[in-house]
């Protein structure tokens, strides 16, 4: 007889199941021993699902060979749900929580007592490096995890500066741990894998799909208390992850550039709506540890 989290799963790991519809399921059964009890007729009806996509959730929640590949998986990396005690509580507060979390590395660092998300550009100046090095390394050397997402420019560079620094990160993927995405920097990936923590929500073996970046950035945000900006365009995911920060009531924070530079554009409109303007370390540390002790 499966378990409760064994249910959970198998059901995450379907391809033709939500996050919206596992949440249902969980307000009908928070046993979720529903979909495994009923015909897909009825399982049809009370999600509001064609026929033919309820037949194919059934096909593969009843797949031993779905379990048998779940059992790889629990093997090979540390799965958190949404029903476990190690799940992190600020996720739990958001308003989209992811309900399985696949890692590999420290899980430890989800429950660091100091944290900060950074974000950015994918293609950042020759402004926007050496700006980095002077506020995060003297919050990194205050004991700040670095929560980013691994993408080109912006966030490798944070997460690379944590681990240069004797310093923690974390990064949340847009894919599967077996389609590891950017491929770019593969050396990165393992020492975080070693040293820190990597996270997706998505399968092993799921790939990347364009909407899971938006999907992951709440994640960023979500991990931690506030979202420190580094060089942003106008229309960018970046932006995204703002707007889900404050979503979540999270605190922003951005870095001004250069005037006229299309990268500054994002930060100085952020800095006119609201954020907080940071010109140095002491910016967000100070601030950070007003609001946080």
């Amino acid at each position: 007889m499966k378990d409760r989290r064994t249910r959970l799963l198998l059901l995450h790991d379907s391809p033709h199941m939500t996050r919206p519809l596992l949440g249902k399921l969980l307000q009908i059964d928070t046993s979720l021993h529903y979909p495994f009890s009923r015909t897909a007729a009825q399982l049809a009806e009370t999600l509001s699902i064609p026929l033919s996509r309820a037949q194919s959730i059934l096909r593969h929640i009843t797949d031993p060979n779905i379990m048998k590949k779940l059992d790889i998986y629990i093997h090979k990396y540390t799965i958190i749900t949404v029903f476990d005690h190690t799940y992190p509580k600020c996720l739990k507060t958001i308003p989209d929580p992811p309900y399985v979390l696949y890692t590999v590395g420290d899980v430890s660092l989800f429950h660091t007592p100091l944290s900060i998300s950074v974000v950015g550009t994918r293609k950042p100046s020759a402004y926007a490096f050496p700006a980095m090095k002077s506020v995060l390394i003297p919050i990194i050397q205050s004991g700040f995890t670095i929560v980013s997402g691994m993408a080109q420019g912006i966030d490798q560079f944070a997460h690379t500066l944590a681990d240069d620094y004797n310093g923690k990160t974390i990064a949340v993927l847009g894919s599967g741990f077996q389609h590891i995405y950017p491929k770019n920097n593969p050396s990165l990936y393992y020492r975080l894998t070693q040293k820190h923590l990597v996270v997706s929500e998505y399968p092993p073996d799921c790939p990347p799909k364009k909407y899971h970046f938006p999907e992951r950035n709440r994640l960023i945000s979500g991990l931690t208390p506030s979202t420190f900006v580094i060089e942003a365009r106008l229309k960018s995911g970046t932006l995204i992850t703002v707007d889900q920060a404050l979503e979540q009531g999270k605190d922003v924070y951005a870095l001004p550039g250069p005037a006229g530079r299309v990268t500054s554009e994002g930060c100085h409109k952020m800095i006119n709506e609201g954020a907080k303007l940071v010109h140095t370390y002491h910016d967000i540390l100070e601030d950070w540890l007003e609001k946080f002790e």
